[in-house]
């Protein structure tokens, strides 16, 4: 790997991890492009080559998942909840939860009891999957280019 691919790596994983840690804050490309200090073009394209979504949808990810684990472990509203993750709008919320997730926030929340187990465990067990009868092709996590290589 040549030294200029390192560094790319590593500004990518650095905005990666600012995205990590205020994926809850309102963010844009422009924001977390400057955090790697290239272009939003460059940055959105390397992304994506790097981490195999794009920034936008990695984002959305990482809301949906504290999301399941508020909606297991608390007795907030579903409206509290989508707001404190980031989302500006239930709609938003709810369809992009779908989406990831393959059920409403609410059918989650009531198939999905809190988990008495420890924490590295919990993030096994709740990692989100392909949602039945969703396009395969969505998926923010890479099963759907494995399932069809099976």
């Amino acid at each position: 790997m040549s030294r200029e691919a390192e560094d790319l790596n590593r500004r990518l994983l650095r905005a990666r991890d600012a995205m990590d840690r205020a994926y809850a804050e309102p963010l844009d490309v422009k924001a977390v492009a400057a955090v790697a200090h290239i272009s939003e073009a460059h940055f959105s394209r390397s992304f994506r080559a790097a981490f195999g979504e794009t920034p936008h949808r990695y984002l959305q990810r990482r809301r949906v998942e504290r999301a399941m684990f508020l909606l297991r472990e608390t007795d907030r509203s579903i409206t509290d909840i989508c707001f404190d993750v980031g989302f500006t709008s239930l709609g938003t919320f709810s369809r992009t939860f779908r989406d990831i997730i393959g059920e409403t926030p609410s059918g989650y929340r009531l198939a999905n009891p809190p988990i008495d187990a420890p924490h590295c465990f919990q993030m096994a067990m709740t990692r989100p999957r392909i949602a039945v009868g969703v396009n395969p092709r969505s998926s923010s996590f890479g099963e759907a280019r494995s399932a069809e290589a099976a």
